[in-house]
Formats: C-alpha cells, structure tokens, sequence
C-alpha cells in the first residue's frame, strides 16, 4: 500500500513545507509499505516543474529510506520525462511511475514509443499510468505486453480501473508486469484477490487499507472476513471521494488534512466545498479518527 500525498499548500499558494512532511511521517507512522508522490491526487499538473522537483526532494529527504518511493513522471515530451526521471533518480526514488503525454488520440504505437524512449534512457524500475477513465490515454494488454518485452525495466503497472479490468489485464499479460491499482482503495479485496501487488490509495483512510491488506495476505479465512468487514467500514468514504478526481482533491483532502489536523488552501482553479459537503467530510473524518 503506497498512500499517493496530496500537495498541502500555505495561505500563499506556496508548496506547505510543514504539511507535506507531516503527511509524510503519518503515513510512516501507520505502517506505509511505500509512499508515492507527484500523480493526479498530488495535483502534478498545477505544479512548477521546479515545485515537481522540490515535491521529489522533500519526500525522498523525509522517508529517508524507511521504505520504497514511488515518483510519478509528468511531462509533455520525451526530453521532459527523461530530465524529471533523472531528477527522481537523483532524489532517492525507488521506481517510477510514467504519465502519457497529453496529446490524445494517437494510434497505440505512438504512446509505446514514447514510453519506450524514456524507458531506454533510464536505469531504474519503470511503472506505466494506465487511467484511460481519468486521463483519457491508456494502453492495450498486447502494447504493455510488448513495451516490457522490448523494455524490461518497464515492469510494472499503475492502473486505475474496476477489478474486473485489472484482473484481466493481469492475466493477458501473463504476469509479466508487477500490478498496482488506483482509484481511491475501491474494490481493495477483489483487487488483491485479482493478483494486484498493491493499490496505490490517497491518503484519507489509508491507515485501514494497510490493515485490510495485511488480513488479506495471511490466507487466513478469518483474516480474510475481517479484512471485508474493515472494508465495508471505509467503503462510504471512498465512495463520496471517488465521484471524480476534482470531488477527491477537494473533499479527500479534506479529511485527509482533517485526520492530520491540518488546513486546506486550495490553488486554483479547484472545486470550492458545499457546506453540505465539508458537513460530510467532517462525519467522515471523525468516523476514521486523527492520525498520529
């Protein structure tokens, strides 16, 4: 389970400097198998790539190596995500996670090749974005399956998409990439059951996800009830966040910072909060309780 952080910002609209490392000795803190930075929940696309590059420093200098880094790769050329995967590299990341470029609509071919060429140019593991539902761009099993086969240092999967999708996705490509999914920890059993190695959640509940995973892993069938009744506890919550990725960021956030007892400045443009909704993030947020 690698929490993927939110960007906390100040009153200024500056990155919190404060807040990301809280976030990050919370996550620690509940037992992270990993923690992730810089993809759609850590707003990339509203970042400088000097505040990309400062994102990657901060987490790596606060996890210190306490365990796995996961940086996502945003950039709009092949020449860009060389440059940002070369500065995760330097920072400390342990793999990478490669965003398409945001040009839509290309033959398959197109995104394989430039994946490709990024993959050539670096030496660490690389994990492909596939969140067509989200970013409109995603990959075949048969174009995965054959950038790994040209590039085996791309050997991972960060999906965003129904168990169904994933476990067949898993199975066509015969196990050659290593799956994570996304989407908020919705479905985490059946994704788990499915041959995921992990999700890669936001940071609201993410302390219970860890302890579903943890009762799924010992092959425990009373584990296995117990990881489904935790689930069952959380799936409200991540069901109110997950309505899209705007509703996450302002709402996940939210009980997110909640949680941590922080306080969220949005950076425009943002979706502003109903007083219904931070009604709703409230009960959520004292349901899960403060992290410590």
């Amino acid at each position: 389970m690698y929490p993927m952080l939110y960007a906390f910002f100040d009153e200024a609209g500056a990155l919190d400097r404060d807040a990301m490392r809280r976030q990050v000795e919370a996550c620690l803190t509940q037992g992270a198998h990993g923690i992730a930075a810089l993809g759609l929940a850590t707003e990339v696309a509203k970042l400088s790539e000097a505040e990309r590059r400062q994102v990657m420093d901060w987490v790596c200098s606060d996890v210190a190596g306490r365990c796995p880094v996961a940086l996502t790769i945003f950039g709009n050329s092949v020449a860009q995500q060389v440059a940002m995967a070369k500065a995760a590299a330097a920072a400390g990341a342990d793999w990478l996670i490669l965003q398409p470029p945001p040009v839509k609509g290309l033959p398959e071919i197109e995104y394989v090749r430039f994946f490709g060429a990024v993959a050539e140019q670096i030496d660490l593991p690389i994990a492909i974005q596939n969140a067509p539902d989200y970013i409109g761009i995603g990959l075949s099993a048969a174009g995965l399956f054959e950038l790994n086969r040209q590039h085996p240092n791309v050997c991972l999967l960060k999906g965003e998409g129904p168990a169904l999708t994933i476990q067949r996705m898993i199975a066509e490509t015969e196990g050659r990439l290593t799956v994570f999914n996304g989407r908020g920890g919705l479905e985490l059993p059946d994704n788990l059951r499915a041959g995921c190695a992990g999700l890669v959640p936001a940071p609201d509940c993410f302390d219970r996800q860890i302890r579903i995973y943890e009762l799924m892993r010992s092959g425990k069938a009373e584990d296995e009830a117990a990881a489904e009744a935790l689930y069952r506890e959380i799936l409200p919550t991540i069901t109110f966040v997950m309505q899209s990725i705007e509703t996450l960021l302002c709402y996940g956030k939210r009980i997110a910072a909640l949680r941590l007892g922080l306080t969220v400045h949005d950076r425009a443009p943002a979706l502003q909060p109903s007083d219904f909704g931070l009604a709703c993030a409230r009960r959520y947020a004292e349901a899960l309780g403060p992290l410590p």
